[in-house]
Order: structure tokens, then sequence, then C-alpha cells
């Protein structure tokens, strides 16, 4: 059973992005912060470059692990997306391909300016 579904079918249309990251969030364990290629993982991203447009709570397929950080297909923006180390708030948060169709209705995704 999807631990997502309760929260997908419990929206209002009217949520926080940050509230439902913390919901989902709250659902999932936390792991550390090296990723496997070909899981899913959601996680707080707060980046150093200067006026980069990014994703605060990705939804993201690793694709690659560097030494640097990790490379991914970001389902939110629908294109790859690359993420270092000290710049993931924690550890990532692994997602099961049966949630995936639960996140996607979820609109948990919070697009920045970081300035």
């Amino acid at each position: 059973m999807s631990r997502i579904r309760s929260i997908r079918n419990n929206l209002i249309g009217t949520e926080d992005a940050d509230d439902l990251m913390f919901e989902i969030i709250s659902v999932l364990s936390e792991g550390d912060k090296v990723p496997e290629v070909g899981n899913f993982y959601v996680f707080v991203y707060n980046p150093k470059t200067p006026n980069i447009r990014y994703d605060q709570n990705p939804l993201v397929a690793v694709t690659e692990v560097l030494e640097w950080g990790f490379r991914g297909i970001n389902f939110h923006w629908s294109q790859p997306r690359q993420y270092t180390w000290s710049e993931v708030a924690g550890g990532l948060y692994e997602v099961r391909d049966d949630e995936l169709n639960d996140l996607d209705a979820i609109p948990f995704s919070k697009i920045l300016i970081n300035r």
C-alpha cells in the first residue's frame, strides 16, 4: 500500500507546498545523502549558486552518483538536474515505484530563485 495515498486523498487544493512536503517526509523514512542509481527520492534542496532557478522540494529519479553529488530527472520539471551533497538539507527519502502516481498528484514542488 502506498504510504503517500492518504495525503493525496485528503487534498483540498489550498495546501502550501512546504506543508505538503512536511507531510510527505513524515510518512517516509529518512536515509543518508548517497542515493542509489535507478531509485526515486524526495528531499529538501537549497543551492549555493546565486540567481539559479531551482525546485526546493524535488522528486528525482537518480541517474548518476558522482564524487560531488548526483544527477537525476526532476519529475516536477521533466528534465535532468544535478544536486551537490552539501546543498541537500538532511537526508534523502526513498519513494517506491508504486507511490510515484500518488506523489505526481500532490503539488509539493516549490520553484524558487536563489538570491
